[in-house]
């Protein structure tokens, strides 16, 4: 399908040299927009001006959360080259959770040309600032105007983009987070895989008590027996005992994060043991009295990598590396960074050139 381009003729003016962006708050001239119906597939892929959308208030979305999304940055390369990070990686996801969520399959190779495209007609807005980049939002809507529960006939496909600065406003510094004993996001079976809203919803209470108690990110626990560790809300986690380097093992109820498929690969390319499997909060805990647990850190497209300097259960509170950042998160998140802006050599070929800047 040929992708059309209409252009706003009222461009915004653009954030300034310097400018504090924050995350999310600011949004480019265009979005890339696509639709669906049942007999008809998906079709009319085109870009056009950011701009408000139109739908009935019986909007299957709005009532059922019959929605996806995705996230994924570019960057302006060291080079003056526009870069994604693994593209191919976002959408194979998305489809993973389109097939969850019971919506129609993308055509993936369409979707990256359609994000090039995009990224190409606003790479004025991709920001040059160390440590900042356009971050971009691909998301899936149900849009049949029926109360009935079942899955659309109709949805809608849009891509904005946003030029943000750090998801986190302390930086690289290290972060605390509280973990959840009360309450549950995900249980195997459930939606804890697939990148939808509703996963995000069901988190938003336990985020609010956690901030009431200064903390930024909160860790869940599975949800039947609430012991073993899965991720924060924002990221998976990692931790380093000793010579190995433990993940939770992806097993239905945590997300498939492509940070952290990459961090993996970048251990295992140096020489780190690097164990997936299933950690319980109390198997960390005593290995952290023991003075085991070196460092512990999450990953995430937004933050990319947050070491995390402390973990409060219950009353207890574990301090990791003394509340600083490691070597090894220190390590990985400059070869992150470092190819993701095109500072350091790509041997994997994970960076994908759109356009000069």
């Amino acid at each position: 399908m040929k992708i059309r381009v209409g252009l706003t003729k009222t461009p915004k003016a653009k954030p300034a040299p310097g400018q504090k962006l924050g995350f999310g708050r600011i949004f480019s001239d265009h979005m890339f927009v696509m639709n669906y119906k049942t007999g008809k597939g998906w079709h009319n892929p085109r870009i056009v001006p950011y701009g408000e959308l139109s739908l009935s208030p019986a909007a299957l979305c709005l009532h059922y959360g019959q929605t996806v999304f995705e996230g994924m940055k570019a960057y302006y390369g060291q080079q003056g080259d526009i870069l994604l990070f693994r593209p191919d990686e976002n959408f194979a996801r998305l489809n993973r959770s389109n097939q969850r969520m019971a919506i129609p399959p993308i055509d993936e190779e369409l979707c990256i040309q359609g994000v090039k495209k995009l990224v190409e007609i606003d790479k004025d807005w991709v920001p040059r600032q160390d440590g900042a980049s356009l971050y971009i939002r691909p998301f899936i809507i149900s849009t049949d105007p029926i109360l009935g529960v079942h899955p659309g006939d109709e949805y809608l496909f849009i891509i904005i983009t946003s030029p943000s600065g750090a998801y986190y406003e302390s930086g690289l510094e290290p972060v605390k987070i509280y973990v959840e004993s009360k309450y549950v996001r995900a249980v195997r079976g459930g939606t804890g895989m697939a990148k939808t809203g509703g996963n995000y919803a069901a988190s938003l209470l336990a985020q609010d008590e956690a901030h009431q108690q200064s903390y930024s990110q909160v860790l869940w626990l599975d949800g039947v027996e609430q012991k073993y560790i899965e991720e924060v809300g924002a990221m998976n986690v990692f931790f380093v005992l000793d010579g190995e380097v433990v993940t939770p093992e992806l097993h239905g109820s945590i997300l498939p994060g492509i940070t952290r498929k990459s961090s993996i690969q970048l251990l295992r390319d140096w020489g780190f043991k690097v164990s997936e499997r299933r950690i319980t909060i109390q198997e960390l805990d005593e290995a952290n009295d023991r003075g085991q647990v070196l460092e512990a850190f999450g990953t995430g497209t937004a933050a990319v990598i947050s070491p995390i300097g402390e973990l409060k259960w219950g009353e207890k509170q574990m301090v990791f590396n003394h509340g600083k950042i490691g070597a090894l998160t220190q390590q990985l998140y400059d070869t992150l960074t470092g190819i993701q802006y095109g500072r350091l050599p790509d041997p994997h070929g994970w960076s994908v050139a759109v356009c000069k800047g």
